[in-house]
């Protein structure tokens, strides 16, 4: 009888729990025994590049899938150094709780002929396999543009394969590199209770027509995926929506339980192409299946916005916190940087009174309640997170003080501030789930409840509602209470019941709590972003310090680096939007900002002895340049260290990572 009360409660409780579980189950999987109703945040990265791709490869790159996986788990590898020799010893700080490898699809099978040698056929030996192969530097960028040209940059509605495919079988290549990803993926899926780490397959969609990129990163729910990567070598150029209707073709109605979805990332480099209004209202409804997410920011900059500091002028903002971390191009040229100098005619500053409205996600989403305001549908209701787009194989490396770079040797050592001194380390894309497994992470980013980080790991909530209590902060159950009453990050704020009036939006962050050997730093303030259409159809923003204050003395010591001042190791409030306007489509997001800290590129220049918060810096450059050439370096190494804030629009050696949540959106009942 016991047995039987007992084999009917767990069945009960079983039972229960399926019913009220808040995501499908699309896999089989031991159940992770740490589930929490009210999510937590797991940390990772969903745009990594390894040895399978050509611009890692060609870098002297040879890290495989799963070793990348390993650096994801907190083990070391071996990197490249500026002369390509695999003498760096690289390691995260703190391992990823998930991560998606995203190797170019557009080469998997040329790649594979030119690097496997148990690829059987000629291909092998063709010149410019040999020449990826180089461990010449110069040899090896020559590689790299030939790669670009063959069909990244290429703007041609069909694409060339490379004279190896009619030597060896690159279709048979990529089949091959395609069955490893997905191996690798599967070796290192924690599927056991313990879900200490879950992987994605997926891949990197490269188009970028005269350099203006539209790639998207292609991230698949679970096992089942498409026989092959859909690349544009099936879509042509400039015809990413051809992409959504084979993914929507050959996974979402295969009838064999595949889910996918495609990330926008880098629009800042887009030349404008990255957000165009859709051509009719299949577009749009593709955009808002396929792509929940952006990419906020990685290491080719951030996207949220643009500010000139020199020009005191902003693309359609006046936002002068969107200088952080942005380069000058417009268009992906901006890596032409050899010896110190941009070797692209691309490559140039783009004025600001030229920069594309749309580059930046910002835009994007008041672009978005503009279309709905005249009766169209949103296409631009986008989550944010964030990501490395690492070419090193190494997820996660967003730690200013721990950056080895993401290219390979071409920004390894010295070439790291020389060559690519105003890119960064990247960001982590952090998502709200229940548990570390596939289906709960990719229903986390499907409702767009996850937010992008700067590199740093601050835990942040947001909710929205019409009756969140003023004294929620201070409550054991404000989360619970949130979810009962509200929509979180990424949720949509219907019409406002009878008796309400403006809306309440519960915000908090807990800082960063770091390692032993590096604490996180404290908290400055948060920042509500509010963007709306006014009854004439103009879009509009603004910006709220809703806690803490930008005035707080904190700064950094010039010497060290330390940092200086005390901040906030918790922020929250409940704010409420006063000027709220029911009539008025509406989207609002949060920006949590930490203390001042040194950029990578400080810490970088100080350990070589070149001090940019020094009187005496160019003097010390020029020293270490000396020495830089006679160790093989070529131009001026160090100078970039010296470059004066005051005479740069973007760049200074101080920065405030910061973390940026989805937005929650407002649609009146019209």
């Amino acid at each position: 009888m016991l047995t039987r009360i007992t084999l009917f409660l767990i069945c009960s409780t079983f039972c229960l729990s399926a019913l009220a579980q808040p995501f499908e189950r699309t896999e089989e999987r031991e159940p992770c025994a740490h589930y929490d109703e009210n999510k937590q945040a797991l940390f990772g990265d969903l745009h990594v590049h390894t040895s399978y791709s050509f611009d890692s490869y060609v870098s002297s790159q040879r890290n495989d899938p799963w070793d990348a996986y390993r650096y994801a788990k907190g083990e070391a590898i071996m990197l490249p150094n500026e002369h390509g020799e695999q003498v760096i010893k690289a390691k995260i700080q703190r391992p990823l709780d998930f991560t998606g490898l995203t190797d170019h699809g557009e080469f998997l099978g040329q790649i594979n002929v030119c690097t496997d040698p148990e690829t059987k056929g000629l291909g092998y030996w063709w010149p410019h396999c040999i020449m990826t192969r180089s461990d010449h530097f110069y040899t090896q960028l020559l590689a790299a543009n030939w790669w670009v040209s063959l069909g990244v940059s290429d703007a041609s509605e069909v694409k060339e394969k490379s004279f190896a495919c009619s030597l060896s079988d690159c279709d048979e290549g990529g089949k091959k590199f395609w069955e490893k990803i997905q191996m690798a993926a599967e070796d290192h899926y924690d599927r056991s209770e313990e879900c200490e780490f879950t992987t994605f397959v997926g891949y990197e969609y490269t188009d970028a027509p005269n350099y203006s990129n539209m790639h998207r990163v292609v991230i698949y729910r679970n096992k089942n995926v498409t026989e092959m990567p859909i690349t544009t070598y099936e879509t042509g150029s400039y015809n990413f929506t051809k992409l959504w209707t084979q993914l929507r073709k050959q996974c979402i109605d295969s009838g064999n339980n595949c889910d996918v979805m495609s990330i926008p990332h880098n629009s800042n480099l887009a030349g404008g192409l990255m957000f165009p209004d859709p051509r009719n209202e299949q577009e749009a409804q593709d955009r808002l299946f396929f792509e929940p997410q952006v990419e906020l920011l990685q290491h080719k900059a951030a996207s949220e916005c643009r500010y000139d500091r020199l020009a005191g002028m902003g693309v359609n903002t006046t936002d002068e916190l969107c200088d952080f971390e942005q380069v000058k191009p417009d268009n992906l040229a901006m890596l032409g940087v050899l010896h110190g100098e941009i070797r692209h005619e691309l490559g140039v500053e783009t004025p600001i009174d030229e920069f594309p409205d749309r580059n930046m996600v910002r835009n994007a989403l008041k672009a978005g309640l503009a279309l709905e305001s005249q009766g169209k549908t949103n296409p631009f209701k986008m989550g944010f997170i964030g990501s490395t787009d690492t070419h090193s194989a190494t997820p996660g490396a967003a730690e200013e003080n721990n950056y080895a770079g993401h290219l390979g040797r071409r920004d390894a050592g010295f070439r790291n501030v020389q060559d690519h001194f105003f890119s960064n380390p990247g960001g982590l894309a952090v998502v709200w789930a229940e548990e570390n497994s596939r289906d709960s992470i990719f229903n986390g980013l499907r409702k767009k409840e996850s937010y992008a980080t700067s590199g740093t790991r601050p835990l942040v909530r947001f909710f929205g509602g019409w009756d969140l209590p003023q004294g929620m902060c201070d409550s054991p159950t404000r989360v619970t209470d949130a979810y009962a009453s509200g929509v979180p990050m990424g949720g949509d704020l219907t019409q406002q019941p009878e008796g309400a009036t403006n809306p309440n939006f519960l915000i908090s962050a807990l800082k960063d709590s770091g390692t032993e050997q590096y604490p996180g730093t404290d908290l400055q303030r948060m920042q509500v972003v509010k963007g709306w259409v006014d009854s004439n159809g103009t879009s509009h923003e603004e910006v709220l310090n809703v806690a803490g204050t930008p005035d707080n003395g904190a700064t950094v010591d010039p010497s060290t680096c330390a940092p200086v001042g005390k901040g906030h190791a918790e922020l929250c409030t409940v704010w409420q939007d006063t000027n709220f306007d029911a009539d008025q489509q509406a989207f609002y997001y949060v920006r949590v900002l930490e203390n001042p800290t040194c950029r990578w590129s400080t810490l970088q220049c100080q350990a070589t002895g070149v001090n940019p918060f020094d009187q005496n810096c160019s003097a010390q450059a020029k020293a270490q340049n000396e020495i830089a050439r006679e160790n093989g370096a070529q131009g001026n190494v160090y100078d970039h260290c010296c470059l004066n804030p005051e005479d740069e629009p973007f760049y200074s050696p101080v920065l405030q990572e910061r973390a940026w949540t989805s937005p929650i959106w407002y649609t009146p009942n019209k």
